[in-house]
C-alpha cells in the first residue's frame, strides 16, 4: 500500500460543518474526575460571567476550527488572561496529590486572586518555568509496578488553561473512532462502536494493534511539527516545550527523557490524541480506506486500537504497512501484542469456534457466542491477566 507524504496544514480554508467527524460535547475528562467545560461555576455572579466569557471564546475557536479545517491558528496564547486562568483554576481538581512544591489546592486558593495575576504576569513575560513532575510508584495486581506522574497544582492550572483551547480547535478535527480522554467520551462507547462495527461492516478480520511504549517514547520534535500544522503559536508551542523538557524527579533524582509526554497532566493526553490523529487517523481516512477493497474500520483508545476489516487480503496488507508507517514516526508497533484475527461469523465458511476467533481491547475478551434467542452475538468477557 502507497504512502502518502503528510498534509500541510496552509492553503485555503474550506467551510465545513461545526461538530464533523464525531465530535462530541464537551465534558469531564474520564482520568480528571473534573467539572466540564459547560458547567457555570457555583459562586457569586461575578464568577458566573467570567465563565460565560471564557466559553464564549471557547466557542468562537471552535467554530473557525469546524468552518476552516486547513486554518492555521498563530494568535492564541493572548486569550489566557487572569479571566481564563480562573476558568481553568474551577476545572481543575483541589483535592490531587501535591507536587514538587508541595502546596495544596487549598493552600493556592487562599490568596487565590493574587496568585492567578502573579501567575498571569509570568506567562505574559515568558517567565513561567514548568517544574519537574515528582514521580510515584503504584504497585500493580502482579507484583509489578508502574510510575505515577504529580505535577504542581498551579502548572495544572496551565495545562489547563492550554488544554481548552487545544480542545476547543482539535475536536472540530478528531475522527469519530478516536475515545481516548476525549470530552463526551469513553471506553464503553469504544467497544459499543467495536462491537457495531464489527456487525455493520460485515468484519471477517481483525487487526488487534498495540503501540511499544507510546506515551513514553513519543518524540518531542515531531509533536511539536506536527502541533505546528494546525496550531503555530510562539506562546503555545513554548510552553508544550517547557513540559516536554521539565523533567522527572524520582526520589532524589531529577530525569530529563528526550521523549515521551508529561506524567499526570491533562495535556498529557491532548498532545497524544493530536499526534496519534496525525499519524493513525488522519493517514486512515485519507490513505488507507481508499486503497482497500472492502469494507474497514478503525477504533483506538491510547495507545490500543483495532481495525475491522471485511477482506483477508486488506488486513493483512494493513499487518504489513503499519509497522513502516509508525516506523516514519519513531514508534513500533508491538511484535506480540499484534495480532491478525479471523473473526467472522460462526458457522460461515471458513469461521472457526470460539478460543480462536477472540482477541482482547480495553480489557475485555471479544468473541462470538449465541444469544439466549439463539442468534450470533458478540460477546466481551473481562481479560484476564496471567
Amino acid at each position: 500500500m502507497a504512502v502518502l507524504a503528510d498534509h500541510s496544514s496552509d492553503g485555503a480554508a474550506q467551510p465545513a460543518v461545526p461538530g464533523r467527524r464525531g465530535s462530541a460535547t464537551r465534558a469531564t475528562r474520564p482520568s480528571e474526575g473534573e467539572a466540564g467545560h459547560n458547567v457555570l461555576p457555583e459562586g457569586n455572579t461575578e464568577d458566573t460571567l467570567r465563565s460565560q466569557t471564557v466559553s464564549t471564546k471557547l466557542r468562537r475557536i471552535a467554530e473557525r476550527a469546524a468552518q476552516n479545517p486547513e486554518l492555521v491558528f498563530t494568535a492564541l496564547a493572548h486569550l489566557i488572561d487572569v479571566a481564563w486562568l480562573r476558568e481553568a483554576y474551577r476545572l481543575t481538581r483541589k483535592d490531587g496529590s501535591t507536587g514538587i512544591d508541595g502546596v495544596t489546592g487549598a493552600e493556592y486558593a487562599a490568596n487565590l486572586d493574587a496568585n492567578l495575576e502573579d501567575l498571569h504576569g509570568r506567562l505574559r513575560s515568558q517567565r513561567y518555568t514548568a517544574p519537574p513532575v515528582k514521580r510515584a510508584w503504584i504497585e500493580k495486581d502482579d507484583g509489578s509496578k508502574r510510575p505515577l506522574g504529580k505535577p504542581c497544582f498551579e502548572d495544572k492550572i496551565v495545562q489547563r488553561a492550554v488544554a481548552m483551547l487545544l480542545g476547543a480547535i482539535y475536536e472540530q478535527d478528531f475522527h469519530g473512532g478516536s475515545y481516548g480522554f476525549r470530552p463526551g467520551r469513553s471506553p464503553h462507547q469504544a467497544l459499543a462502536a467495536l462491537r457495531d462495527g464489527c456487525r455493520a461492516e460485515n468484519v471477517n478480520w481483525i487487526v488487534d494493534a498495540d503501540v511499544s511504549g507510546f506515551f513514553d517514547n513519543l518524540d518531542h520534535g515531531l509533536l511539536q511539527d506536527i502541533i505546528k500544522l494546525r496550531v503555530n503559536d510562539g506562546g503555545i508551542l513554548r510552553l508544550t516545550g517547557k513540559w516536554l523538557n521539565a523533567g522527572v524527579l524520582d526520589g532524589e533524582e531529577l530525569f530529563h527523557p528526550d521523549r515521551g509526554t508529561p506524567q499526570g497532566g491533562v495535556i498529557s493526553p491532548v498532545l497524544a490524541n493530536i499526534f496519534l490523529h496525525h499519524v493513525l487517523d488522519e493517514w486512515f481516512e485519507r490513505d488507507v480506506k481508499p486503497r482497500m477493497k472492502g469494507r474497514v474500520f478503525l477504533v483506538w483508545f491510547a495507545d490500543d486500537f483495532v481495525i475491522g476489516c471485511e477482506t483477508e487480503s486488506d488486513a493483512r496488507r494493513l499487518m504489513a504497512v503499519l509497522p513502516k508507517r509508525f516506523e516514519r514516526f519513531k514508534l513500533a508497533i508491538h511484535p506480540v501484542k499484534t495480532r491478525l484475527v479471523e473473526f467472522g461469523k460462526p458457522g460461515l465458511p471458513g469461521s472457526f469456534s470460539r478460543g480462536k476467533d477472540t482477541f482482547d481491547f480495553l480489557g475485555f475478551t471479544h468473541y462470538w457466542d449465541r444469544s439466549r434467542q439463539g442468534y450470533w452475538v458478540i460477546k466481551l468477557d473481562v481479560q484476564h491477566f496471567g
